[in-house]
């Protein structure tokens, strides 16, 4: 299976965090619930981006300057 790009509109939270472990902290830091949220299948940054109203263009830099460590 290949991983998805994290970019696509359509990724969910929940395979984010599977294909890319180390975004996991940037949601926390954030103090962001999605991390193990059931909502999470369904949810894509965009969502958790209104929901937790942060500026979508900054958190998507941050996990990708989170997945670049890996």
């Amino acid at each position: 299976m290949n991983k998805p790009k994290l970019d696509h509109a359509d990724l969910s939270l929940a395979n984010l965090m599977t294909h890319w472990p180390r975004t996991i902290p940037v949601f926390i830091r954030h103090k962001m619930l999605c991390v193990g949220c059931p909502i999470s299948r369904f949810h894509t940054i965009a969502n958790a981006c209104a929901e937790y109203h942060l500026n979508e263009k900054d958190f998507l830099a941050e996990l990708k300057q989170a997945i670049d460590l890996e």
